[in-house]
């Protein structure tokens, strides 16, 4: 059922016994599995069906440290969120990923990749992706033309990525969530507050107002914030009414470690003759699988460096090409389009099919776990009357090292096959300059701000995504990760939330 929360009365009272707040890939995931439940389900979006200015705005917010995009512009704000304009690149976190690494500080999860499987299996189907296979000799035995370089397995393997349609969220299941019988959802209908008990140990309801000049309170017995990694941690953070630290925040936790992925032109690798590359190529639209280059987890360890992957494409356009963060630096989505569709034809054109004697090879790579990396608040308020975000993304010279030594690894194994050559761009000759050149750049993947852990004093969800100290109050998406791993984070949030909700599922008893 839908209702457009402009055209109820003022001061309605909403009730139900789950409230999903936002309505983005974790919002729907989460509430397509509770569609035919005996439970009633309160989906709430503070946008509606389509693009709008105005609500965009909302999401407006400054940044400090290093340069990033315009923050109204990072994320989608209708149904659907953000899948509305995402890539469709789809893979999922290494074991390693998971673990407590010496090296990395803040790392570590409460849980294990192993305990992801049977969700990511579900996940694959939510967002249209093939058989969840990964690994390279798979995709290889059903297609023989997706040839590898010659790496030693120990040192560099193929990590195996699925394309996404990619699957836009509001337009594929907005009839599915619009004709559930006991789906609920609330069109224009932004979360302003959040109220709790009188020692912030329950929520009792949560504020939704609009641009019309409504104001609702919905009552729930149970309460998830899936509005993305920046707009839960502002929401917690502007929730002071009984935790003068915004909820959750007693340790001063929420919205830092704020991660994203960090993207950028890397090296240069030369053939002696043309190489086609067909496994490490793309095809934007048509192709299902592909490969990046990975450095194998024994290595990391051995080397002490972040996980990230390197890709491929023909030098001869790629060095002309913009960079995504000067692509990226307008708050018009027209503008947007207009920069990337040139990029995009450029990719296309440069494309040879004699193949390529040099590639570029660009990096993303995992930001380590930072506190002072963070979102805030900031005094100047929105249309709603709610303070907006502020951005401080901070890196490490972990992040260049571990850049550094990846293409380093790289270039001595396609060096020692006598296949071809690495040349290292500029930035990162030196080893002793920790500066990041102007065109560094984010994959807009908002990660951390309400980090995963066992400690409330380095985190804000428990294993279960429920907020430390609160019985009622869980995060879903990718705001709940401890590291970030190379990814892009899409398949492994939607996986994080199905969890979710089957834990919910098991506790349902205990809200109802």
């Amino acid at each position: 059922m839908h209702i457009d929360a402009k055209l109820i009365p003022d001061h309605s009272v909403i009730e139900g016994d789950i409230c999903i707040i936002g309505a983005g890939a974790a919002g729907i995931s989460m509430a397509l599995e509770w569609i035919n439940t005996p439970y009633n389900v309160i989906l709430l979006e503070g946008g509606g069906f389509d693009y709008e200015p105005a609500m965009q705005d909302l999401y407006r917010g400054k940044t400090t440290g290093q340069r990033y995009y315009p923050l109204e512009s990072a994320r989608l704000h209708y149904f659907g969120g953000t899948t509305g304009h995402w890539a469709g690149f789809c893979s999922v976190f290494d074991p390693i990923d998971f673990e407590k690494r010496d090296w990395v500080p803040y790392s570590g999860w409460p849980i294990k990749r192993g305990d992801l499987d049977a969700f990511y299996v579900r996940a694959q189907r939510n967002l249209d992706l093939g058989p969840y296979e990964y690994s390279y000799e798979y995709w290889r035995e059903n297609d023989p033309s997706l040839v590898s370089l010659p790496f030693d397995p120990n040192a560099v393997f193929n990590k195996m990525w699925q394309f996404s349609p990619p699957t836009r969220f509001g337009s594929k299941y907005k009839d599915t969530i619009v004709n559930a019988p006991n789906i609920y959802l609330y069109t224009y209908a932004n979360v302003t507050d959040i109220t709790a008990n009188e020692h912030a140990s329950a929520i009792k309801q949560v504020t939704i107002k609009n641009l019309a000049g409504k104001q609702h309170t919905v009552k729930a017995k149970c309460f998830v914030l899936a509005c993305c990694s920046m707009q839960n941690a502002r929401l917690l953070l502007a929730s002071n009414k009984q935790a003068p630290k915004g909820l959750g925040n007693d340790h001063d936790v929420v919205g830092r470690y704020f991660m994203e992925h960090i993207e950028i032109k890397s090296a240069e690798m030369w053939f002696p003759d043309p190489e086609q590359l067909k496994l490490y190529s793309i095809d934007y639209g048509k192709t299902k699988v592909r490969a990046e280059l990975a450095i194998t987890a024994e290595k990391q360890r051995e080397h002490r460096i972040l996980n990230g992957t390197a890709s491929f494409s023909p030098l001869e356009a790629a060095r002309n090409q913009p960079a995504f963060i000067d692509i990226w630096k307008s708050s018009d989505p027209k503008e947007r389009a207009k920069a990337f569709g040139k990029f995009d034809e450029t990719e296309r054109k440069s494309k040879s099919s004699n193949g390529h004697n040099s590639f570029q090879l660009f990096t993303r790579i995992e930001q380590a776990p930072n506190p002072n990396s963070r979102i805030s608040l900031d005094t100047e308020t929105d249309a709603l009357g709610m303070r907006r975000a502020m951005l401080h993304w901070e890196l490490t010279p972990l992040e260049k090292r571990s850049i550094r030594m990846i293409y380093e690894i790289i270039g001595r194994q396609i060096g020692i096959a006598g296949k071809g050559r690495v040349r290292l761009m500029e930035y990162l000759r030196d080893e002793h300059d920790d500066s990041w050149p102007e065109f560094t750049g984010g994959g807009w993947h908002h990660m951390g701000t309400t980090r995963m852990g066992t400690d409330p004093k380095t985190s804000v969800v428990d294993a279960n995504c429920k907020v430390h100290g609160i019985s009622n109050l869980f995060t879903a998406g990718a705001s709940n990760y401890a590291t970030a791993a190379a990814p892009n984070p899409t398949l492994t949030l939607v996986a994080l939330t199905l969890r979710l909700s089957d834990h919910l599922k098991r506790s349902a008893g205990i809200f109802v």
